[in-house]
Order: C-alpha cells, then sequence, then structure tokens
C-alpha cells in the first residue's frame, strides 16, 4: 500500500516515511505510527504521521 488513504493507516502499523529535509533525495525512514496528523481522506503525497520516535513525515509505504 502507498499511504495515500488515511482509513489504511493506524497507530501501531509500521511504515516507511519521507522526512521534510529529506524529500529532495527521496531517502525513507522507517519506524512505527503513534499518530495520524492528515485529517483529510486522501493525499496525493502521502498521509503525515508521527512516528514512535517523534519524526514527522509522509507515508509512502505501509509494510
Amino acid at each position: 500500500m502507498n499511504g495515500q488513504v488515511r482509513a489504511d493507516i493506524r497507530a501501531g502499523l509500521e511504515v516507511d516515511i519521507v522526512l521534510k529535509q529529506d524529500q529532495a533525495t527521496g531517502k525513507l525512514t522507517h519506524g512505527v505510527v503513534k499518530d495520524i496528523l492528515t485529517n483529510s481522506p486522501r493525499h496525493p503525497h502521502g498521509i503525515k504521521v508521527r512516528l514512535a520516535d517523534g519524526q514527522v513525515g509522509r507515508v509512502k509505504h505501509i509494510t
């Protein structure tokens, strides 16, 4: 799953996200979802989440 649909994402899932500073390179960061920050049901660049370690980024893959 590509992380563009909010209903597919919930706390506790393992995901790969792109951090704001890594958007140019596309470097992925792996972690566990703590909070979902995007309110809309879909987002073309990925749903924004906060990981358990506090990092914030947009979901690119749900693992």
